[in-house]
């Protein structure tokens, strides 16, 4: 399987795409302003305590309060932290623990080690706060959090002080003085290797996970980052004692870099880059870690938008569609609501050619497929039920249902799912960390007072700036006319300004907002014209 990073750097928005055989398995977006926030690091104030929810609301500069539960507080962390006997205590514990596995899933939020949200869940039983949250925290008081979860809707950011700080090669713990290991590095003899050898090279009581792409890697590098990990979080102590609540204390990194920590290992081909100041910085960023893959970043200076030239715009454009096609002529219809997401499975034009039961079959198994990949690329999250064709042999349910398991190992969130029942549904859970792709791109109808989703005004502005790119090259006028609706040009004018003052820079042309009352809110004309002298 070739692998690709496609990544377009515009500025105003990085959109970054993962290939698999030339097929777009997985999009990430971030727009300038609305960074990512998961694994960032505040020094937050408490707002108000919920002793009958055992949680708190926490300042952390955001617009809402983000909340925390009693099993994510530390008591005394980090000013008092950590306790005097915490690490040789750790080390008597961990001395008769049998099998890495069983740990690694109580420390990591993700089972897998390598889920972007490198938050630690609630500690083992043995470890477990037993005090009241009211105990440990009261109002007004500071404390230091990381952003577990990202704001979904009305809901305010989740915050941990379960601190996790993630490199290229390990996670950091500062309040853990476990050594895990990816449950993907199956072999023995490399878990011990790394478990020993990471045991042996750290200089302080922390913790540390081995991510995946920690494999056969010298035990120098991993040390080398061992060190670097160890000097951040210094700075992040140093930080917190100087700095006033609310207050961000580390970034995660931009859209670009984070795509190349996590996704470029061995098995990706290549990365390929279309901002020449993008280009570098993940040069710089390859070459400090891993020298030998620098070669496989490449920079694309062609004229052609990357994503046309990758077939990726036509592709986004489909994800905000419900209903998907199958091969057969079946289809899928996928309905996101405010609690779960439905996926339906219908025959569609689909006839067959034997029985009725193998027809049914066959568009379930091909609707598995289906759906495994528009929720691991559309990154649909929480409570997921599939409504399938119904099937009257118990052991077509069970093949379905397996398929559908196998499937969704690709998948680098989390998933759980449930035995088919006997109305023919399955219900599943996959770790939702932030919006989905759809809920980014879109916003709520006015015409419909909400009860539908309509592209976002952002959204289609983003999409004007790629057209008039696109467009400008084959320009020879030194004005750009733009003709849209009247509300989307008073946004151009006050939120986009900025973008468009670049778009003007880029392009070398000056643009001309035009409001037009008759215009539909989606539609837009680009019309070149030439100054009068």
């Amino acid at each position: 399987m070739i692998k690709e990073l496609i990544i377009n750097d515009a500025g105003y928005e990085t959109r970054v795409a993962l290939l698999e055989d030339s097929v777009l398995s997985e999009l990430y977006i971030e727009r300038c302003g609305e960074a990512g926030l998961v694994t960032n690091v505040y020094k937050g104030k408490v707002l108000r305590v919920l002793p009958g929810m055992q949680a708190a609301f926490v300042d952390i500069g955001l617009d809402q309060a983000a909340f925390i539960y009693v099993d994510d507080v530390v008591p005394g962390f980090p000013l008092a932290w950590p306790p005097p006997d915490f690490f040789s205590d750790f080390q008597e514990e961990g001395a008769d623990s049998g099998d890495d596995s069983e740990r690694d899933s109580d420390i990591a939020l993700d089972p897998d080690g390598d889920d972007p949200a490198y938050t630690q869940k609630a500690a083992p039983a043995s470890r477990r706060n037993r005090q009241p949250i009211e105990d440990m925290l009261q109002e007004g008081q500071e404390i230091l959090v990381q952003v577990a979860k990202a704001p979904i809707g009305n809901k305010g950011a989740r915050v941990t002080s379960r601190i996790s700080i993630p490199g290229r090669f390990l996670v950091l713990m500062p309040t853990s003085a476990h050594v895990g290991i990816s449950r993907r590095i199956e072999d023995t003899d490399e878990r011990t290797r790394l478990k020993e050898g990471i045991s042996s090279i750290r200089s302080g009581p922390y913790g540390y996970i081995a991510r995946t792409v920690c494999e056969g890697v010298d035990m120098e590098k991993v040390a080398h980052e061992e060190r670097f990990l160890n000097k951040l979080w210094s700075r992040i102590e140093q930080r917190y004692r100087q700095a006033a609540a609310p207050k961000l204390l580390y970034r995660e990194l931009s859209a670009g870099l984070k795509a190349v920590r996590d996704l470029f290992t061995k098995e990706v081909d290549r990365v390929v880059v279309d901002s020449q100041g993008g280009y570098q910085e993940i040069l710089e960023f390859v070459e400090s870690f891993e020298p030998g893959l620098a070669d496989s970043v490449v920079h694309y200076d062609v004229q052609e938008p990357i994503f046309d030239a990758y077939h990726l715009e036509g592709e986004i454009s489909r994800l905000l569609n419900k209903k998907v096609w199958l091969k057969s002529g079946g289809h899928i219809v996928i309905d996101e609501t405010e609690a779960l997401t439905t996926v339906d499975v219908n025959t569609g034009r689909y006839v067959g050619k034997a029985e009725l039961s193998e027809t049914i079959l066959k568009t379930n198994l091909e609707a598995v497929k289906e759906i495994a990949y528009q929720l691991r690329l559309r990154d649909i999250g929480g409570i997921i039920v599939i409504d399938f064709i119904d099937m009257e042999r118990q052991e077509d349910r069970e093949k379905v249902h397996r398929t559908l398991t196998e499937a969704l190992v690709r998948d680098r969130s989390n998933t759980n799912v449930l035995p088919m029942s006997e109305l023919g549904l399955i219900e599943m859970t996959r770790k939702r960390t932030r919006e989905n792709i759809r809920k980014l791109l879109t916003e709520p109808c006015c015409a419909c007072d909400g009860n539908g989703r309509v592209l976002s005004k952002k959204s289609i502005c983003h999409r004007i700036y790629r057209e008039i790119i696109r467009l400008s090259h084959d320009m020879s006028g030194d004005r750009i006319s733009l003709k849209v609706h009247p509300e989307l040009a008073r946004f151009l004018l006050e939120e986009e300004n900025t973008s468009v003052l670049s778009l003007e820079d880029r392009t070398g042309r000056e643009i001309l907002i035009v409001a037009s009352p008759g215009m539909e809110m989606e539609r837009f004309d680009i019309v070149e014209t030439f100054r009068r002298y």
